[in-house]
C-alpha cells in the first residue's frame, strides 16, 4: 500500500509540480520542495475524493426499487442516519444541506480510515487537511446565514438583543466564530495525530498482538470524531439560518 502511495505520489508531481508552484506562487507561498510540492496528505485526499465520486456513481447507476445491492442499502442506512441527525439539529429545510454534512462525514471518515492501513499516515493527522475542511464549512454555514438572513440581517446577528450591548458583544461573536477554525482543526488533528501515533509506538514496542488493539482504537476514534465534525457543521448551520422576527 506504501508502495502504491509513493509511485502514485511521485507521478502526480511529476505531472503537476509546475503548476501546483505556479499557483502557491501567486498567493505567495512556496513550498520547501519545489520538485516536491504534492505531499502524501494531498495525494491521499485526491484518492479519496476520487473513490467517492466512483462510489456516488456506482450507486447512481445501480439504483434498484424491487432488489437493492449491498452498497444502495449501505448508502440508504447513511442517508438514514445523516438525514435523522439533521432533522434532529437542524431541523426545517434539513434536507438541502444533506449533500454538504453527508459529503463532509464520509470524507473525514474515509480520510480518518487511511491509517489503519500499514505504513500509511492517516491524512487528517496532518494540519492542513482539517484546516482545509474547516475552512470550507465555515464558508459554507456563513454563506448560508447570508441567504436566509440577508447580508445586513446577518451581521444584525453578531450585535446581540440590544443595541447598548452591541460594542461588546459584536467583536465577542466575531472572534468566536472565527476560533470556530482553529477548533475543528485541533479537535479533528490532535485526536488523529495521538491516535496515529499511538498505534506506530506499540507496532514498534511490540509488533504482534497488542497493536490490533490500537487499530481497533484508531478504528473508534475515527468514527466519533468525524461524527462530531459532521455534527459541529450541523450546529452551526442550524445557528445561521435561524431567522430571527
Amino acid at each position: 500500500m506504501l508502495f502504491l502511495l509513493d509511485a502514485l505520489n511521485r507521478l502526480l508531481n511529476r505531472l503537476f509540480a509546475a503548476p501546483v508552484d505556479s499557483l502557491l506562487a501567486a498567493i505567495g507561498a512556496h513550498p520547501v520542495y519545489p520538485t516536491h510540492p504534492i505531499s502524501n496528505a494531498l495525494t491521499l485526499e485526491l484518492v479519496v475524493m476520487t473513490g467517492l465520486i466512483a462510489v456516488f456513481a456506482i450507486i447512481r447507476a445501480s439504483l434498484e426499487v424491487e432488489k437493492p445491492g449491498t452498497v444502495q442499502l449501505l448508502a440508504e442506512m447513511v442517508d438514514g442516519f445523516v438525514s435523522e441527525q439533521g432533522d434532529s439539529v437542524i431541523g426545517h429545510d434539513y434536507v438541502r444541506h444533506l449533500p454538504f454534512v453527508t459529503t463532509i462525514l464520509l470524507f473525514v471518515l474515509s480520510c480518518n480510515l487511511m491509517g489503519l492501513f500499514p505504513g500509511i499516515e492517516t491524512p487528517t493527522a496532518s494540519p492542513v487537511v482539517p484546516l482545509g475542511i474547516a475552512l470550507l464549512t465555515f464558508a459554507y454555514y456563513n454563506w448560508i446565514g447570508v441567504k436566509a438572513q440577508g447580508a445586513w440581517g446577518y451581521i444584525k446577528h453578531f450585535a446581540g438583543p440590544v443595541a447598548w450591548l452591541t460594542p461588546l458583544l459584536f467583536p465577542i461573536e466575531i472572534i468566536s466564530h472565527l476560533a470556530r477554525i482553529m477548533s475543528l482543526t485541533v479537535r479533528l488533528y490532535a485526536n488523529m495525530f495521538a491516535s496515529d501515533l499511538l498505534t506506530l509506538v506499540f507496532f514498534s514496542l511490540i509488533p504482534i498482538g497488542i497493536p490490533i488493539v490500537f487499530l481497533g482504537l484508531h478504528f473508534f476514534v475515527a468514527l466519533i470524531q468525524s461524527y462530531v465534525f459532521m455534527l459541529l457543521a450541523m450546529i452551526y448551520l442550524s445557528q445561521a439560518s435561524v431567522v430571527e422576527h
